[in-house]
């Protein structure tokens, strides 16, 4: 039997994509590019040929139960994690590594979201296996850093240290997502790398980690008894899970931890995280627009992203660098450059109109 698992983390609601994201249909569930499979349903075949089926395991929230069971049939019930509620990617990967530590106590994993666009699979497949490769043989946690072509404000940055191992270089820094001016010294300074989120260590490492780091996440999760079935389902749920901290995996080990290692890859990536994201990996017209699914006319107007439904027909005039995105009984109209508001606008809406819109 392979000692090599995958935790696909799927149980993100996508808020900055709304209106197409919403609470009930997140965009990990959803086809952006017309191909029919969507972007978790695209993670799945991209891991799944290098990890066997029985290993690979999603973590997702108890409401997305249906939508995994629908798109990844492949999977067994016992191979889905429901959180009962959202407690980020810390508490997700503790209770995914304690779970396979039980099946295989010397397991390789590699943790990946559900939600990233991979343009390159052979070179990624190829990565990933080296990555497997040295964790199986060393005692560190391994990260894979994305090679910038571009000051991104949107991700966080990896700075890496002098010190190798097998190629593998030294973690020195990270950072959060940066201004522009501090991204534009990072990428020119040749230093830094983005930080995919993508992580891979054996099931020894990052426990110990989560032991010397996060002791109170990893006293909820020690015992692996704790597993139990629902009345319906064979699909686990974890009792003492609502009560982890709120933390995300970056800030409560990778920045603490002295023996993160890094591998900079270049593989075509993106994490797909904002309309912006999705506007620069698409096809655009000969005025850099972007249409996705609806048809469209535009008039004096350039640099857009229009999503519509498919069968609806849209018009615009005069209008440069927004997005134009309809999804059942919400339209946004919104500028580009300000789409990290998305988010606060969802809120807004919940507060003055309820959850039917979100």
């Amino acid at each position: 039997m392979s000692k090599n698992f995958c935790v696909i983390m799927g149980g993100g609601v996508g808020s900055r994509f709304w209106p197409m994201s919403r609470t009930k249909l997140p965009k990990q569930f959803l086809d952006f590019f017309g191909t029919g499979r969507s972007l978790l349903q695209m993670t799945f075949d991209r891991f799944n040929s290098i990890i066997p089926t029985e290993n690979i395991f999603i973590v997702t929230n108890q409401l997305y139960l249906d939508l995994v069971k629908e798109q990844l049939p492949l999977l067994k019930e016992n191979q889905i994690l429901l959180e009962p509620q959202r407690r980020n990617t810390a508490p997700c990967i503790a209770w995914a590594s304690y779970h396979i530590k039980s099946l295989e106590p010397e397991a390789n994993i590699v943790v990946s979201p559900a939600d990233h666009l991979i343009l390159n699979n052979a070179e990624f497949s190829d990565s990933i296996r080296k990555g497997l490769d040295f964790v199986s043989r060393n005692n560190v946690l391994l990260t894979l850093g994305i090679k910038p072509n571009h000051p991104e404000t949107g991700y966080g940055y990896i700075q890496i240290d002098d010190e190798q191992k097998e190629g593998f270089m030294k973690v020195k820094t990270f950072t959060e997502k940066p201004n522009l001016e501090l991204a534009k010294v990072f990428v020119e300074s040749g230093e830094f790398l983005w930080n995919s989120g993508i992580f891979i260590w054996n099931v020894n490492s990052i426990l110990n980690a989560f032991k010397e780091f996060q002791p109170e996440i990893h006293t909820r999760f020690e015992n692996g008894k704790s597993y139990y079935n629902t009345s319906s389902e064979m699909t686990f749920i974890n009792e003492n899970f609502p009560a982890c901290p709120n933390i995300s995996i970056d800030f409560g080990v990778m920045e603490k931890a002295s023996n993160v290692f890094v591998h900079g890859v270049a593989f075509g990536w993106s994490d797909l995280g904002t309309w912006g994201a999705l506007y620069d990996l698409s096809e655009k017209d000969a005025d850099n627009n972007v249409s996705l699914k609806c048809k469209t006319l535009a008039y004096e107007s350039h640099n857009n992203i229009i999503s519509t439904p498919s069968n609806h027909l849209v018009v615009i005039q005069g209008l440069e660098n927004y997005v134009i995105a309809e999804d059942n009984n919400v339209l946004l109209i919104c500028k580009k450059e300000e789409e990290q508001r998305i988010r606060n606008f969802a809120t807004d809406v919940k507060v003055n109109y309820g959850d039917e819109f979100i």
